[in-house]
């Protein structure tokens, strides 16, 4: 298995970047740093980041995606980062920066991938991130890893804790705030402590309080997309809460949202999940790579709370910040708010 920085992806090697926004206004890049007033970051020129990546060469590719190449570049300080070369095709390309950088620049937060500066030079248009150097939880969780998965029961809830978390700020913590519209397991990058950081804006959308954005057309990925998104292309944070509940199953299950090679009742996780924890089997849903089985209680409050995030009904479906309340806390609150999604999936009161 590959354990190098993969900067998420959409293909197998890396980002799915595409989204629009009329922000901030950059200019047609042919002169100067034209961001800086944003007051964050550092603009770079193009021969910085040339030197940093060997001329931008096909060996210093760590992934790609429809609009965008990330390279592994080392700046002149002996700094490693990540940097994104957006393809400008003097559309959606220069406008997905615009977002990225409006977006990305503003976000501090120890679970999301930081946005260190960027360049707008000519045609160019890059952005420089952290590096990440411990691969995405897509690999860690598909990939070959042997028949026991370094990513035991605890690590499982950091990585499920810290993306809330990362979440929780994208949509409470910002003003405008920000839907990522593809949280899946290849856009969370861990780091060497197994410290989820949250990647990839490119098809971030900028929403004010109280809007709901309505795309021309369907971003996100099959099996982690709300059902509302995908029928109507209604936007908003509740469909980032759908796809991060989708993602939780797949962490503790170890399977993909979707995989055509099961069985005709259990190809798609939600669905499959449903019926196992109606049936009262919820101990079989767990990663058969996982070193040890966790305590039934912890594995039934983390069933639910993904079950309360995929609800249909996205009214129903909890904001991320009460969804890290019910992963940190026991308390009556929880139990009250859980009681009917434990009626409806035949669980006892009692347990």
């Amino acid at each position: 298995m590959e354990h190098g920085m993969v900067f998420s992806s959409e293909e197998s090697r890396g980002p799915t970047s595409a989204g629009a926004t009329d922000t901030a206004s950059l200019g047609s890049g042919s002169t100067g740093p034209e961001v800086s007033h944003l007051g964050w970051g550092k603009w770079y020129t193009l021969r910085e980041l040339e030197l940093a990546t060997n001329g931008l060469c096909e060996e210093n590719v760590i992934g790609e995606g429809g609009y965008g190449i990330v390279f592994i570049g080392v700046l002149t300080d002996g700094a490693k980062v990540a940097v994104k070369n957006l393809l400008n095709n003097r559309g959606q390309a220069e406008k997905e920066f615009k977002v990225e950088v409006e977006a990305i620049g503003r976000a501090r937060h120890k679970n999301l991938v930081r946005l260190h500066g960027y360049c707008v030079e000519g045609a160019y248009r890059m952005l420089v991130y952290e590096y990440v150097d411990n691969g995405n939880l897509e690999q860690w969780l598909h990939g070959d890893v042997g028949d026991v998965s370094p990513l035991t029961w605890d690590i499982r809830m950091n990585i499920i804790l810290g993306t809330a978390k990362g979440l929780a700020y994208l949509h409470e913590g910002l003003e405008p705030k920000v839907v990522h519209r593809d949280v899946k397991s290849s856009n969370i990058l861990l780091d060497r402590l197994w410290n989820p950081k949250v990647s990839d804006f490119g098809l971030a959308k900028l929403l004010r309080s109280e809007r709901t954005y309505v795309t021309t057309r369907v971003m996100g990925t099959f099996g982690y997309v709300a059902p509302e998104y995908a029928c109507t292309g209604m936007l908003n944070e509740k469909s980032d809460v759908y796809s991060f509940g989708v993602l939780i199953m797949e962490i503790i299950s170890g399977r993909s949202p979707v995989d055509y090679s099961r069985p005709q009742g259990e190809v798609n996780l939600v669905e499959w999940l449903k019926i196992m924890v109606g049936d009262r089997k919820s101990k079989e849903v767990v990663d058969p790579k996982l070193p040890e089985m966790p305590a039934s209680k912890a594995l039934k409050r983390v069933l639910l709370v993904a079950l309360r995030c995929v609800d249909p009904d996205a009214t129903k479906r909890p904001k991320m910040g009460h969804v890290i309340h019910m992963l940190e806390s026991d308390d009556l609150l929880f139990h009250a708010r859980t009681a009917e999604c434990k009626r409806a999936f035949k669980w006892p009161a009692n347990e």
